[in-house]
Order: structure tokens, then sequence, then C-alpha cells
């Protein structure tokens, strides 16, 4: 495109990416007519959320189960200190923050957990998943919803200096179930809160994360990366892990079997130890909704308590219990599940 033709009015804003030859006009177009699901909106989903916001996503569906702190600043770059004071869902700051930015596309924040129950709702209609959790437990649940449904997913993930990412196009590349057969068990493998982490990895493979959907979604699918992407920053060094091999040689029960035992439910848990918080979420089975404001006359004259429309917070003891209003509670304090479970049982019931 040449540099003094003058663009239609609703992509103007978008002038240097569209002059960028193997997007365009027509690639634009389709990025705006374009669904994303970004799960999780804290270290990656928030960069990965402001950048595609940015470039003009038409609709981001972002869903977060958990609410700000202090520490996420450091490396969460949607947030800032007033987001934190106010107490709200990172979803609900996330979508205040993106709607300034760009009030052109339409942003979806959903405040809850993604587990089995709801899952294929929460992938309906979008044309490509991003991973910014902080758990191989959801990311296999993703993995499965994505083969079923035959939607493309990116895959990543950071711990101290190093981070990894993968793009995986049901069908075509190999999937994370090829990668790794299993979630590894809970506590044989570092976490933020043991190993730390530092801003920029994370900025670097949520980069590349935004960068291959923006590829699935202008129709340049052909340009995405078959590669597994290792990086470290620290000890400068950047590694593509080719899997071709991988994906035509192995029986992946996912790719070859059909099996998606995380999405049938069978292989997911109700409890979960959150990275680097101190912190375990309790998510009872069979949960219902859970009025706010019965529960607040009910622990008055237990502790002190906050609220406002999105959560309810218990401060007793050592503990600051978060209530959500679809059942799930953080129970910071201990990273103990049992120690967390007996605290929920304790105070909001069984």
């Amino acid at each position: 495109m040449k540099s003094e033709e003058q663009l239609p009015e609703d992509i103007e804003r978008y002038a240097r990416q569209v002059r960028y030859a193997p997007l365009g006009v027509e690639g634009q177009r389709r990025l705006l007519a374009s669904r994303a699901l970004v799960v999780g909106c804290g270290a990656l989903g928030s960069v990965i959320a402001n950048t595609l916001a940015r470039a003009g996503v038409g609709h981001l569906r972002i869903v977060d189960r958990d609410f700000l702190e202090l520490n996420n600043l450091q490396r969460q770059v949607l947030f800032d200190e007033d987001d934190v004071a106010a107490g709200i869902p990172k979803a609900i700051a996330a979508a205040n923050k993106l709607n300034r930015i760009n009030s052109q596309i339409t942003i979806e924040p959903l405040v809850t957990d993604v587990e089995p129950a709801n899952v294929l709702e929460l992938v309906a209609g979008v044309d490509v998943i991003l991973d910014g959790t902080d758990n191989f437990e959801t990311r296999m649940l993703l993995n499965d919803v994505a083969h079923q449904e035959r939607i493309p997913w990116v895959y990543g993930g950071c711990l101290g200096a190093e981070g990894q990412t993968m793009t995986i196009v049901p069908g075509e590349t190999a999937c994370l179930r090829c990668l790794m057969h299993d979630a590894p068990p809970p506590g044989t493998t570092p976490t933020c809160d043991t190993a730390g982490i530092l801003g920029p990895i994370v900025n670097i493979v949520a980069s590349l994360q935004a960068n291959e959907a923006i590829k699935l979604l202008s129709g340049n699918r052909a340009a995405i990366n078959r590669s597994l992407s290792v990086i470290d920053v620290w000890e400068n060094r950047i590694r593509q892990v080719n899997l071709d091999a991988l994906a035509a040689g192995n029986d992946c029960p996912t790719c070859k079997r059909g099996e998606y035992p995380w999405l049938r439910g069978e292989r997911s848990s109700h409890s979960a130890v959150l990275c680097g918080r101190n912190a375990v979420q309790i998510s009872p089975a069979g949960r219902a909704a859970v009025s706010l404001d019965a529960l607040a006359a009910k622990l008055a004259g237990v502790g002190r308590v906050t609220q406002n429309r999105y959560l309810l917070r218990l401060a007793v003891d050592d503990y600051l219990l978060t209530v959500f209003p679809d059942g799930r509670a953080i129970i910071g304090g201990t990273d103990d599940v049992a120690t967390a479970r007996t605290v929920y049982a304790r105070y909001i019931g069984n």
C-alpha cells in the first residue's frame, strides 16, 4: 500500500499495521470480524489482551477467576494501583481499561473459573483461544476442548527468566498432550512462588502468542510458527524445537484417538494452589449461586467483611477469604489444600 493512499475510516487507526504488506486492508477487516478467547488475564493474559485490543480484534472474551493484588503490578501491564485499591476482579479491571483504549471493539469480561462444566460455553463462537493461565490442568482442558471443537489455540508459559510457547492447530500440528503426556503432579514442578518470574519474559512470550493469533485471525495461517519456542532472557538463549516428527510419529490420545478426559471431567480437581499467592482456590462440586448480601450478613460478626458487586472478602484470624457469586472462594494465608478446605467449610459452609 502506498503511503499516500487514504485508508477507509473504520481502519484508519490501524494504519501502521495495515501498511505491513502481509496483513493489509483485507487482513485488518478479518481481524475486526474475528473473536478471540483469552483464558486468564494475569501476566500473560493482560499483555495478550492489550495487544489484541490495540490490533483491532473485533471481540475479546476475557475469562479470569482472580482479583488484583499489589504484587501483580510487576508484570501485569493492564493494571495500576487504583485497580488494586478498588478490589475488583482482573477481568473487570481489564475490560475497563481496554474499553478506553479501543471503543471500536467489544470486550466481554467474565469472572469465572474455566472448568469442564462451562468450557464449551466459553469457547462457543471464538476463532482462537489464547492461554494466559498458570496451571497445566486448565491447559490440558483447553487442549481437549480445542481439539474437539477444532479451534486453534496458543499455549504459553513462563517461569523465572524462561518462557515457551507453541501454536496448536487441531488436525495440523502437534498438540500439548503430544508434548507432555500428562499434567505434572502438584508439587513436582517449580512455581513463580518458588522460582520467581521476570517481567520481560512475560512480555516476550505473550507478544509471540498475540502475534500468532493475529496471523490466524487475519487469514495468514501458513505463517504460524509450527515449532515450540523456548526463550531464556537471562542466559540469552532462544531455541526452536521442531515438532513435525512428534506430531507424525506418536499415538497421542488427544490427536490420534480423540480421548478428552479433562473435558469429560475425569481429570479435574475442585481446588488449586494459586501460583505465588500463598492461596488456594476452592470450587465446590455442584456449587450454586451465592447471595453476597446474605453471606455478608452471616459473616458480619465473624471478622472484617468488605463487599462489592463482584466479590466478598472476609479477613479472619490469619486468613483472607474472597468469595465470588458462583460459590468459588480463594483462601489466602495458606497453600495447603486441606487447610483451605477446612477454612472454607468453617466460614462459608459445605
